[in-house]
């Protein structure tokens, strides 16, 4: 009875030795290297070859915000007033995002686009807190960013005097084809997939570590166990581990007997 409430008082709790694991993942550090370089490098080709890059082109654009009659009502906005003309902006972002608008600028520009894909590629912001907008292509060829920013810039201010009465743009820099890509950073993602490569390796090893039982050096029957060693037998042959000693040992033995037999000798 005291054996069995033992026996379950043992399945109440599980110890992780901290010391154990890390011993383990220092001996097998060449394991989680080579891992971490596997994932990289597979990490690398992929953001090298297996994903198409894509290239920014930009277009500034002036919000004339003197005087704007919306809907029959005159109203005036300072150019001190940041927020105001931020207001401004966001309007305008709306309507370069609709539809109509959309599909001026597809037909202006010839590509074979649809106008919901059109309008993922476009983020229009202002440009430091001021009346200036900015309106940003994002393409996988950089002609066709820089082409569809410019027609952007011929296409919106039209749009928006046909809506808001009194509101002009003016363009203050167009776009030029830049070719040099913003994604995706080969950089990154052969750090990300080091970096899960590594982390990946150590999980996996430090679980089969906790799961490990095996006796690897008197510590870890001292502080597992608690049992006093009684004895410790050394390793007379040195350097390697037991199993390389072993067949150093019985290799040894063989050839000492076969050349007791040769010579007439007892083993």
């Amino acid at each position: 009875m005291e054996k069995q409430q033992e026996k379950n008082n043992n399945k109440d709790y599980y110890s992780i030795d901290v010391l154990h694991i890390a011993k383990a993942l220092w001996r097998r550090a060449w394991i989680i290297a080579i891992v971490g370089i596997l994932t990289a490098s597979v990490a690398f080709c992929y953001a090298s070859f297996g994903i198409e890059p894509s290239y920014s082109s930009s277009v500034m654009l002036y919000v004339n915000n003197t005087s704007i009659s919306l809907g029959g009502s005159n109203f005036t906005i300072s150019a001190s007033q940041i927020t105001a003309a931020q207001s401004l902006v966001k309007t305008y972002s709306e309507i370069l995002k609709n539809r109509t608008t959309l599909e001026r600028i597809i037909d202006k520009s010839g590509v074979d686009l649809d106008w919901r894909t059109l309008s993922a590629m476009i983020t229009a912001a202002p440009s430091n807190e001021t009346e200036i907008m900015k309106v940003t292509v994002v393409a996988h060829d950089p002609y066709e960013a820089s082409n569809l920013a410019n027609c952007i810039a011929e296409v919106l201010p039209v749009r928006i005097t046909e809506i808001i009465d009194g509101a002009t743009m003016e363009v203050v820099d167009s776009a030029v084809p830049n070719v040099n890509k913003i994604a995706p950073s080969i950089t990154n993602y052969t750090a990300i997939g080091m970096i899960l490569g590594v982390v990946a390796a150590v999980i996996f090893l430090s679980i089969a570590a906790m799961l490990d039982d095996t006796i690897h050096d008197e510590d870890y029957v001292l502080q597992t166990y608690e049992y006093p060693i009684l004895a410790k037998i050394p390793n007379l042959l040195g350097g390697g581990s037991s199993r390389y000693g072993y067949r150093r040992y019985g290799y040894y033995y063989q050839s000492k007997s076969r050349s007791d037999n040769t010579n007439g000798g007892v083993k």
